[in-house]
């Protein structure tokens, strides 16, 4: 364990990842918001009553009075992050102890109130309380310094007491009850703005945050594309599982690398002819039954379309085969591989042959060459069985 970092999280079943078999960015996302089932306590007697025991429960961590964290006080801790074990009190593990705290991260136990040291909360630079039982945001008057702030999977239902925080760079929400984008105008620095799986209409509220760079609104219920036009610098957009039925207003933004925006009910990517930075552009599961749209766009390196309503090889061809940094392609799903699915991946690897992945598969990985085509000297592949 480095010197300057405290990590203490309770035993968890060794869970093996399965492979994956949907499109993955560079960054690995997949394009989908992970909303996580919640425990829900057989005992929630156990948080509140002090006497309460269970044998078959396992060993209880008591920061405050407990080994875990006096074993190790030293003035050099910089770094603790304490996860899963049942805390429901910031003053309860006397944080003052540790002078030169710079991050503090205690996801996944059952704290309500944001209350921090008023020795530590000045130079505090990290703030982590993802999936506890935060109902309102408060205590933070003093974190000036703060620059990351993660309330995922609390109970908020309002966005306040944040204008404090200038040098706030980075902000999560996922997973709340908000209905509303508020109170964010003094946050001028953030570059980052987390605020999928809540009950948000309208995007509103973003004007003066122009270095604003990825927002993440997927699982909401936006219908329109709005309140974005100050956003110049916006690299990464996504509002996925949305109700949008229109692009317009996606024009607003030049820069955008990323965009998301599959499970809605969008009929067209035309929209999209002024973003032609686009590296990444994931539209599935919408009525697109064309690629136009996407001539303009020479960086494009993964498109995700799978069940849409493409039904058109020569479409395919037409749009995409000069884009020369394209690397994957997912048509699954649409009538190109509904209607054909044997022949499905070699159509599209001789319609696309820069293409290096189709649906999760290497275009040849499992393709043996039968043969040349007479016509035009090009391999023909079938499909290993």
């Amino acid at each position: 364990m480095a010197e300057d970092k405290i990590k203490v999280d309770a035993p968890e079943p060794n869970d093996t990842p399965s492979k994956p078999s949907t499109p993955h960015s560079k960054s690995g996302w997949d394009g989908q918001l992970r909303v996580n089932k919640q425990a829900t306590l057989a005992n929630p007697e156990a948080l509140s009553d002090p006497e309460y025991s269970d044998d078959d429960a396992p060993p209880r961590y008591v920061f405050s009075a407990g080994p875990h964290l006096r074993m190790v006080i030293t003035d050099h801790f910089q770094d603790i992050d304490v996860q899963h074990s049942r805390i429901t009190s910031i003053p309860a593990l006397t944080l003052e102890r540790f002078p030169n705290l710079r991050r503090l991260g205690l996801r996944q136990n059952s704290i309500q109130n944001i209350e921090l040291p008023e020795s530590i909360a000045p130079q505090i630079e990290e703030l982590e309380l993802y999936d506890n039982l935060v109902k309102h945001i408060g205590g933070l008057e003093e974190c000036k310094e703060l620059q990351s702030l993660d309330l995922s999977y609390n109970k908020l239902k309002h966005i306040k007491n944040l204008s404090n925080l200038k040098k706030l760079d980075h902000l999560y929400f996922v997973q709340n009850r908000l209905s509303k984008i508020e109170n964010l105008e003094e946050l001028v620095n953030l570059t980052y703005l987390e605020l999928g799986a809540n009950r948000i209409r309208e995007i509103a509220g973003l004007e003066t945050l122009t270095k604003l760079e990825h927002l993440w609104l997927g699982q909401n219920k936006i219908t329109e594309l709005k309140g974005l036009s100050t956003l110049g610098n916006l690299r990464t957009l996504s509002i996925q599982a949305n109700r949008l039925t229109s692009l317009s207003g996606i024009e607003t933004l030049p820069q955008l690398t990323e965009l998301y925006v599959s499970d809605n009910q969008i009929p067209s990517l035309d929209p999209l002819r002024q973003n032609t930075k686009l590296e990444i552009l994931d539209f599935q599961s919408n009525p697109i039954s064309s690629l136009a749209g996407l001539e303009e766009m020479p960086e494009l390196e993964n498109v995700w379309a799978s069940n849409c309503q493409v039904s058109d090889f020569r479409e395919i061809e037409r749009v995409l085969r000069d884009k020369e940094k394209l690397e994957e392609v997912y048509f699954e799903g649409n009538p190109v591989q509904r209607s054909g699915p044997v022949l499905y991946r070699n159509k599209v690897r001789l319609a696309l042959p820069q293409v290096t992945k189709i649906d999760a598969g290497k275009s040849d990985s499992d393709m043996i060459p039968l043969g040349h085509g007479e016509a035009d000297n090009s391999v023909v592949y079938v499909k290993a069985t």
